[in-house]
């Protein structure tokens, strides 16, 4: 596991570190297979790429307009969460449900509803 506080790694090897009493830094994590815990932090505007985070847990998280781009999310499941104004497009949703639906059903659904008179 990787748990480290930023104090204990600048005094053993630097002495005090230069952003002693911020509560901002910028850190760079590479070519690793570790675990990391982050608890109660702001990592707003981060960018994660080709990052594998198979069996993470995410709790009590905040991923408002957050953007994800060629992701597997294949039997995630997600609970308790606000999905208002999601965009899901060229996805791959076989098997997906929602609150028990599948979702090619609702699509389904959806492209063979009965057309409104006087709709175009």
């Amino acid at each position: 596991s990787l748990m480290f506080t930023v104090s204990s790694v600048w005094l053993a090897r630097l002495g005090p570190p230069p952003f002693a009493g911020k509560n901002t830094f910028s850190m760079n994590i590479r070519d690793t297979k570790e675990t990391l815990l982050v608890t109660n932090a702001d990592l707003s505007r981060s960018s994660f790429t080709d990052v594998n985070l198979h069996g993470a847990r995410f709790a009590d998280v905040n991923l408002s307009k957050a953007q994800f781009a060629d992701i597997n999310l294949s039997g995630s499941k997600f609970s308790g969460g606000n999905l208002s104004r999601v965009e899901i497009d060229d996805c791959n949703v076989t098997g997906m449900r929602i609150q028990g639906v599948l979702v090619s059903d609702l699509l389904e659904a959806y492209q063979n509803r009965p057309t409104p008179p006087g709709s175009p």
